[in-house]
């Protein structure tokens, strides 16, 4: 479906109305059953192919729905499944040179650490090409902005790649809510089991000699601060270190308080505020490691009062297994916690989900517990997908464009959101040091938020991490 297909598509359509005499055969003559003319197809290319970059890209491509005209990865090693499966696919280690030589293609999936993402979807749809991105969205509360203004302005289909708002699940939950069935709610609490990595520990020590032969790792750095190759990091346990994952929060978050934030119709929070697990390798001392997430935190997020919430709502976050009191009306149906999931407590009752929004129970008082079964659902990665190169066919403004459950007009401001809590738990480990040697963790405080203005009014050292510091040669936009 590139520009020479729309406008051969164009053509004939112009052809029909003034009456030119040919015939149009019909498509299943011409190729036969389940034949797909090329001009219903996208020309995807990819940013990412291993890993989740593979599951995102094999979603996208949909058993030959669409084609995989480019594949772009820092480690072809880890790319080798997709470079077989696709092999007129054109192969790329740096996004930029893509970019530069493919014109024609119609959107593209970014599927690399988080650090990269915004970099390579910008740029992407400053050329108007419809991106689909991991989540989080980005690695910044500023790149989440900016990436809303760009696919706005741009006129681009968008979608964030956090499955679980394509779930069944999440409707029923947004039903139950707008039904009143629990009351008022005021709290929700959230808990996952992640980090299932290391995570609460010093980064590695750089070890230029020990970097995979397959790995480009300066563009693996992207916008990151310039070091040698680190192990550690590549391919997967990057989500524990600040230069290049957002923690716990940043992994699960997307997926786990997308339910209760849409069903909630929630906007920018006012207040946010966190601890963090400290880690003692000595006794009494505990151990200081700032470049990375923590073991574990709780995160409270709040959220104004406003005419669907008229007292306000509580999010209550906890990773690292750590999970919520259990209220007694699910103790006594019997009800346990799975290792990732929400509660959202109302007046006359709890809603609870699974991962993903994932099975939503709900329980009232002197009522039987309802049980939504979800699993009639298959394959959410590929359900949500596909609703995005769909709308992406449809085009931009079109009812499955706006019909999609996380385009970057909710995602961005979402992930803005979630990212929130970061910046919580990283003024939590800001520290100096008075006069007599002892340490002043003095970054421990409740962060007022100006969600319009993304800034944080009542502690200036938090601000800092509302962005970051770019690479050079790696810059973003104005960030």
């Amino acid at each position: 479906m590139s520009k020479s297909n729309n406008s051969r598509r164009d053509f004939l359509k112009k052809s029909s109305a003034a009456g030119v005499g040919f015939f149009i055969v019909p498509r299943n003559v011409l190729g036969g059953p389940g034949f797909i003319a090329p001009s219903d197809q996208l020309d995807v290319v990819a940013f990412g192919a291993g890993g989740k970059g593979y599951s995102d890209m094999t979603n996208a491509y949909n058993g030959g729905i669409n084609r995989i005209v480019a594949i772009c990865d820092v480690d072809p090693k880890r790319a080798e499944r997709a470079i077989k499966e696709h092999p007129k696919a054109k192969f790329y280690e740096d996004y930029r040179e893509l970019l530069d030589n493919e014109k024609r293609f119609d959107a593209a999936t970014v599927s690399t650490p988080d650090h990269n993402h915004a970099k390579i979807a910008y740029e992407a749809m400053l050329r108007g090409k419809a991106v689909y991105v991991q989540k989080p969205l980005t690695h910044t509360i500023a790149e989440a902005r900016l990436l809303t203004e760009t696919a706005r302005a741009q006129k681009v289909v968008t979608q964030m790649g956090n499955q679980g708002g394509s779930n069944i699940g999440v409707q029923k939950i947004i039903e139950w809510v707008n039904e009143r069935r629990i009351g008022t709610i005021k709290e929700v609490k959230i808990w996952t089991n992640r980090p299932v990595w290391p995570q609460g520990v010093a980064l590695s020590k750089e070890a230029p000699t020990e970097k995979p032969e397959s790995l480009n790792w300066d563009l693996w750095l992207g916008t990151a601060p310039q070091r040698d190759y680190t192990p550690g990091l590549h391919p997967f346990d990057w989500r524990g270190f600040w230069d290049y994952g957002t923690g716990a929060l940043g992994d699960m978050g997307c997926h786990l308080i997308d339910a209760p934030f849409k069903a909630l119709r929630l906007g920018y929070p006012t207040g946010v505020q966190a601890t963090v697990a400290d880690v003692y390798s000595q006794m009494w001392t505990p151990d200081y490691t700032p470049e990375a997430c923590p073991l574990s935190s709780r995160v409270t997020i709040d959220f104004p009062a406003d005419e669907f919430n008229p007292e306000g709502v509580t999010f209550e976050w906890t990773d690292g297994g750590i999970q919520p009191a259990i209220p007694d009306l699910l103790v006594e149906r019997g009800y346990r916690a799975h290792s990732s999931g929400a509660l959202l407590i109302g007046t006359k009752g709890v809603i609870a989900h699974e991962d993903y929004g994932g099975n939503p129970r709900l329980f009232i008082p002197g009522q039987e517990q309802i049980h939504y079964d979800t699993s009639v659902q298959q394959n959410l990665d590929l359900t949500h997908n596909t609703f995005w190169t769909e709308a992406v066919k449809a085009g931009f403004g079109s009812k499955e464009h706006m019909a999609l459950t996380s385009s970057f007009d909710y995602a961005g401001p979402f992930t803005e959101t979630v990212l929130m809590g970061n910046l919580a738990i990283r003024s939590n480990q800001l520290r100096r040091q008075d006069e007599n040697g002892r340490f002043e963790y003095y970054g421990r405080t409740k962060l007022y938020w100006d969600g319009p203005n993304m800034k944080v009014t009542n502690f200036d050292d938090a601000n800092q991490f509302v962005t970051k510091k770019y690479r050079d040669g790696w810059q973003l936009a104005n960030l």
